[in-house]
């Protein structure tokens, strides 16, 4: 099954669920695939993974990567509202938002309601079940609220990012799949898809997912393995 997404698409979730590796992939996975991609960098929270960090692998697939000047590169401020305004006005076959972490890391896009509102958007929560405060579904509601608050728009959808990094099985895949089908019960909202990491993706069992499965290859390096 391929990932059908298309138009803009906001990547979304709580600190530490993997929305940055999740969502660079995805515009690295839909530009080899053939469609035109643009990726915004709207993470002002986070400063050690972010989109910016891997602007030279997607650029070199041809993707269209909007980033801040290079002497705001690694600041804290909502400087990208002009670049990511332009972009929303013309957005590629699939244009792509990366946002920080949590409800604080959201508050960037109501600034920039007026124009999304002129687009159908698809806004995307990431959920790793193996991360604090989505450990359960409550807390995963929770975030849900507190992000749909603070960006003044709704969730449309669900991506499961169920990881442990190295200690990663298949096993871990399996359950985190079984977790976000309890969560998508609970509110109604789409599995667009899962990820898994390239190493695994020979382990699973793909007929047991009724969602695609996002292959992921790590494209942003620990602050701790950075020279």
């Amino acid at each position: 099954m391929n990932i059908d997404l298309k138009g803009i698409v906001i990547i979304c979730g709580n600190y530490g669920s993997g929305k940055t590796e999740t969502a660079v992939n995805l515009a690295a996975t839909k530009r080899i695939e053939g469609l035109e991609v643009k990726i915004a960098d709207l993470d002002l929270v986070n400063p050690y993974f972010r989109t910016r960090e891997a602007r030279h692998t997607l650029k070199a697939l041809g993707v269209d990567v909007v980033l801040p000047d290079k002497k705001y590169m690694h600041a804290d401020l909502p400087i990208l509202t002009p670049a990511v305004a332009g972009m929303i006005k013309q957005p590629a076959e699939l244009t792509i938002l990366d946002v920080g972490g949590d409800d604080t890391g959201v508050t960037v896009l109501a600034a920039l309601e007026d124009f999304l509102s002129k687009h159908r958007v698809h806004m995307l929560q990431v959920i790793n079940p193996f991360r604090p405060f989505t450990q359960d579904i409550e807390g995963c509601l929770r975030i849900k609220k507190e992000i749909e608050g603070s960006s003044k728009i709704k969730i449309t959808g669900l991506v499961g990012n169920a990881n442990l990094i190295d200690e990663t099985t298949p096993d871990h895949i399996n359950d985190g799949y079984d977790f976000l089908m309890d969560v998508s019960k609970a509110t109604g909202l789409k599995i667009e898809f899962i990820t898994a990491s390239s190493k695994l993706i020979p382990q699973l069992e793909k007929t047991r997912f009724s969602c695609p499965v996002l292959t992921m290859d790590r494209k942003l390096a620990f602050p701790w393995t950075r020279s």
